[in-house]
């Protein structure tokens, strides 16, 4: 039983890792490294001018700490089948959850404690000794054993293994994880939840009916659906305002906010393969152009909208026309020539 589970362990981190490739690519690497050089620039600036009064750096790293605690996940590789065909095993099966509940608290110890010694040259700023680290660090430990053995607590009803509490956490663990892949790559096992948002049902109703708006209407409707595409354009979103409101650079802020816009239209571009799945789609009575063209419409919709969003926290007239160029080169030149690829 043990070895039937590594080998479900080892090939699902095989099929994972061939997805790495996609997501380190150079331009993402670029991102990234551009990305730390910044944070470790702001981060040794914040050490030199540490404030006298430290009482929003407090409030930083507790939430930091806070939110590594919630990470992590026990990975089970329970399958739906298990439920009829090792339901014999369960004592077996319950050995293997409590290996599995091991395995995650010192994987994800481990990544609360680098957290921590990332954030010690704060605390030392801070005045705290290594004594206070130490037990702030076991402290950490201590929460992190209980969070996960809570978590490994709901797999059980009455003192019996609870299989569907079990198979749906280890189906949305999988999940949440080959949707990360799938922000850079076409992912195969990936299933999409759809969500209605009846308050955006308003946006909908003003919707055009008319047949050469067919694809448009329904990338819109998958588009304020799908948590995928909402949930993802709301990040991005947020963290573009976030750079234009408190990086003091206001140069630097408005290029970190051109390069979340990009980021999000890029990513938006897998709509157009959205309805590949459903065969009715084929035999619409319409041109078959017309979906890149609707495709173009939305794309460039959406990028006026971020744009007026955004353009009252541009700073200075110079952020402002950067953010308006940028919009006008992402979604007339760039866009269309993505869009125009796809279909070749």
């Amino acid at each position: 039983m043990e070895q039937l589970f590594n080998n479900r362990r080892k090939d699902f981190l095989e099929k994972t890792s061939k997805y790495l490739r996609y997501v380190l690519n150079d331009h993402f690497v670029l991102v990234l490294l551009v990305l730390l050089g910044f944070m470790l620039v702001q981060y040794r600036y914040l050490l030199d001018h540490f404030p006298d009064n430290p009482i929003g750096i407090w409030i930083v790293v507790a939430l930091i700490l806070s939110l590594t605690l919630g990470l992590g996940s026990i990975a089970s590789y329970v399958e739906p089948a298990d439920k009829h065909f090792l339901i014999v095993k369960e004592e077996e099966i319950r050995l293997i959850i409590h290996q599995a509940t091991t395995r995650a608290f010192i994987f994800w110890g481990v990544i609360q404690l680098l957290v921590l010694f990332l954030l010690l040259p704060i605390f030392l700023a801070l005045g705290l000794t290594y004594l206070h680290l130490g037990i702030i660090g076991l402290g950490l430990l201590g929460i992190k054993y209980v969070i996960f053995q809570k978590k490994a607590s709901q797999f059980f009803k009455q003192g019996q293994l609870d299989w569907d509490q079990l198979i749906t956490y280890e189906l949305k663990r999988k999940q949440s994880i080959l949707k990360f892949y799938s922000l850079f790559t076409t992912v195969k096992g990936l299933t999409t939840s759809v969500k209605r948002r009846a308050y955006l049902d308003v946006l909908l109703n003003k919707l055009s009916k008319h047949h050469k708006k067919v694809w448009f209407h329904l990338m819109v409707r998958a588009f304020l659906r799908s948590g995928d595409y909402f949930g993802l354009t709301v990040r991005l979103v947020v963290l573009s305002l976030m750079s234009l409101l408190f990086v003091s650079n206001p140069t630097i802020g408005v290029g970190l906010a051109i390069l979340f816009n990009y980021l999000l239209l890029f990513q938006l571009l897998t709509l157009f393969h959205h309805f590949d799945y459903h065969y009715l789609t084929k035999i619409y009575p319409v041109e078959s152009s017309l979906k890149a063209q609707n495709m173009i419409v939305f794309l460039r919709r959406l990028s006026l909208i971020i744009l007026v969003i955004e353009l009252p926290f541009s700073s200075t007239l110079l952020g402002a026309s950067l953010l308006i160029g940028s919009s006008l080169l992402i979604s007339e030149l760039y866009l269309r020539y993505k869009v125009k690829q796809m279909i070749d």
